[in-house]
């Protein structure tokens, strides 16, 4: 693999480029895929300002609040790398309630959050309509090969090394889960834009 370094506001300028690009005739769902520490979060948070600017209203979510109840989560233990990869998101909560509604012809209407997992009840959350033209950003880990609907995606990829390094010692449990994730849908090379994140001040991008 071989990797080009690039800054932080030009990964976020390439990325909100690429949407720029899309037009505004429909809406565009961005999927912004890493482990934890990779700062998917932070990446996802990074873009609404600079799409806003260009006119593009966001809506940004959180796939951590598409959970699915721990009775459901944690049937086969809390500690489960497979469950935690198969199990944990509720993939048609996540389609019906905020990718579906952004196909073309859809109602736009989504719903920003279902269910608080700390608290393991719902949010009661109101359902948002994101108006043509509109971007989705939709961040949080193991997202790609299960045929999500999306635009454009990015993988913030860690080296083995790197992920055992940066996750927290209680999370130690999930490395199975993401060394599997990564065997069985290689996400740097799944995704639209693949990014080395082991230092996210010094992102690269992939390129062969």
């Amino acid at each position: 693999m071989r990797f080009r370094p690039v800054s932080p506001d030009a990964l976020v300028e390439r990325l909100v480029d690429a949407v720029a690009a899309r037009g505004r005739g429909g809406w565009t769902r961005l999927l912004v895929d890493g482990a934890p520490p990779a700062g998917t979060g932070d990446l996802a948070a990074a873009l609404v300002e600079p799409l806003r600017v260009l006119g593009h209203p966001v809506l940004r979510v959180r796939a951590a609040d598409f959970l699915r109840p721990a009775s459901l989560r944690f049937e086969h233990g809390k500690q489960d790398p497979d469950a935690r990869l198969d199990l944990w998101l509720d993939e048609g909560a996540l389609r019906r309630e905020v990718l579906d509604p952004l196909d073309p012809g859809g109602t736009g209407r989504v719903l920003p959050s279902l269910w608080d997992a700390a608290a393991d009840r719902a949010t009661r959350a109101d359902y948002a309509v994101l108006p043509p033209g509109g971007v989705l950003v939709l961040d949080g880990e193991l997202l790609l090969g299960r045929g999500l609907p999306h635009e454009l995606s990015v993988h913030l990829w860690l080296s083995p090394a790197a992920l055992a390094r940066r996750l927290a010692a209680e999370e130690h449990w999930a490395l199975p889960a993401f060394a599997r994730y990564e065997d069985e849908v290689d996400p740097l090379r799944a995704a639209g834009t693949g990014v080395r994140a082991d230092d996210p001040r010094h992102p690269a991008l992939l390129v062969a």
